[in-house]
């Protein structure tokens, strides 16, 4: 599989790389890398904040296609801290080298999913203590499934074609509820706005999470504004 590196595309223009900066700085992390496979070319396309020491290796050594904090995320519906991969097929060259260049051990894969079933994959790493790790990982945690989202959709929807492909077909009355919601409304809220019951809303929220690909329903609003579905709250 070919790894493109979109700082170097026109893509690039966004300045995924300096968002990715202040994510770090946000975060209390090191460094952050997004990757994501365009499902109809299969190529994998990815920005890093990374030494470009260390990207240019990885790049040529193909290190993508053996890299187990990107293959094992790639099949998770849950975010993979690098600690569970030692076992993982890949783990000890990919380690062994970046280790080599100094790079931290500790990381976190968050994979997002998309609706024309492409995986959005956000990762974050530093060098500290296993305990300070795994305290920073419990704060930043909300945070990054929320990035993760951001970034996925902002990447491919920065091609027309993906963009009208990725749009799902929500009903008026999803739209409805996720104008409500976007503007803060409680499922209470928007049940007594309607007149329908909150767990009618609850049902349509789980179609409009199933639809929209997302976990949670603050990660379908975030989608949603992203596509221009509803505006922004």
């Amino acid at each position: 599989m070919e790894l493109i590196d979109l700082a170097g595309t026109p893509e690039g223009q966004r300045d995924y790389v300096a968002h990715l900066k202040r994510l770090c700085h946000a975060a209390g992390v090191e460094y952050a890398t997004y990757a994501a496979s365009n499902p109809l070319t299969g190529t994998m396309h990815a920005f890093t904040t990374y030494p470009d020491a260390w990207k240019n290796h990885y790049m040529e050594r193909g290190l993508h296609n053996l890299d187990p904090a990107l293959n094992a995320a790639a099949r998770s519906v849950a975010p993979v801290d690098w600690s569970r991969l030692t076992r993982a097929e890949g783990f000890d060259q990919v380690f062994a080298e970046s280790s080599d260049f100094g790079m931290p051990t500790r990381g976190l894969t968050v994979p997002v999913r998309g609706p024309l079933g492409e995986t959005g994959l956000l990762c974050v790493c530093a060098s500290m203590p296993q305990r300070e790790w795994q305290s920073l990982k419990r704060n930043i945690m909300g945070d990054l499934l929320t990035n993760a989202v951001h970034l996925h959709d902002t990447v491919m929807n920065s091609d027309p074609l993906m963009k009208t492909l990725r749009k799902p077909n929500l009903s008026v009355r999803e739209i409805e509820i996720l104008k409500w919601i976007a503007a803060g409304k409680t499922q209470q809220d928007v049940g007594d706005i309607l007149m329908i019951s909150h767990r009618t809303v609850e049902v349509h929220l789980r179609s409009i999470r199933e639809k929209l690909c997302t976990i949670s329903t603050p990660q379908a609003v975030g989608r949603a504004v992203s596509l221009g579905i509803v505006p922004p709250g």
